[in-house]
C-alpha cells in the first residue's frame, strides 16, 4: 500500500490532470486526501484539476461544435442520452453546465450536447470556466478537510474487503438503473 501512495504522490499531478480531462471527481478527492496526508500539494492539486477539466470540457463543446458530421457516427448509441441532455439544457439551461460537472454519466454528454446546438461559444467557456474553478475549489478543499475522515473510512475497508466492491456494484446499479429509466421510452396509454 505504501509503493502505491508514493507512486501516486510521484506521478499524481500526471494522473490527476489526465482523469480530470474526463472527469475527475474520484481524482480530485484522492488529491485532496493525498495533500491531507501531506503527500501532494493542495493547491497545485486544485489547479491542475481545475485546468484540465476546463480544457476537457472546452475540447468536448469544439470538437461537437465543428466536426458535427464526424462526431455523430459515436453518438448513435447514446441518442437517448444526448436527448435526455437537450431536455436538461432545456429545463434548467445555463445551470445544467455547473451541475454537469458533479453528475456522474452526463459529464461528457452535456459539453457535446451544447456543442450540436447554437450555443454560444463565449458564453459556454466563461460559465465552463467558472464551474470549474468551483468543482476543484469545492471538492479540493472539501476533500482535505475531510482528509482524516476518510483516510479512516478506508482503513475500514482493510478490515472488511468485500464491502468496497458492494457498495461500487450498488452504485453502478443505481446509476444504470436511473439513466435506463430516465432515457427509457415511454410507453403511450
Amino acid at each position: 500500500m505504501e509503493d502505491i501512495i508514493n507512486s501516486l504522490a510521484t506521478y499524481g499531478y500526471i494522473i490527476l490532470f489526465f482523469y480530470s480531462l474526463g472527469g475527475g471527481m474520484v481524482a480530485i478527492i484522492a488529491a485532496g486526501i493525498l495533500s491531507y496526508a501531506g503527500k501532494m500539494d493542495l493547491a497545485t492539486s486544485i489547479a491542475v484539476a481545475f485546468v484540465a477539466n476546463a480544457l476537457g470540457d472546452s475540447l468536448l463543446f469544439y470538437m461537437s461544435k465543428y466536426n458535427k458530421t464526424q462526431i455523430m457516427p459515436y453518438l448513435k448509441n447514446h441518442k437517448r442520452k444526448l436527448a435526455l441532455s437537450h431536455l436538461l439544457m432545456k429545463k434548467y439551461g445555463d445551470k445544467i453546465i455547473f451541475f454537469q460537472k458533479f453528475v456522474y454519466g452526463i459529464k461528457t454528454l452535456i459539453p457535446i450536447a451544447i456543442g450540436l446546438t447554437k450555443y454560444p461559444a463565449l458564453k459556454f467557456n466563461i460559465l465552463n470556466v467558472i464551474s470549474a474553478a468551483i468543482w476543484a475549489l469545492g471538492l479540493g478543499y472539501l476533500s482535505f478537510y475531510s482528509g482524516g475522515a476518510l483516510i479512516s473510512f478506508t482503513g475500514y475497508f482493510s478490515t472488511y474487503p468485500w464491502l468496497a466492491p458492494l457498495i461500487v456494484f450498488t452504485i453502478m446499479a443505481l446509476l444504470w438503473y436511473y439513466f435506463k429509466i430516465a432515457t427509457g421510452k415511454k410507453s403511450s396509454k
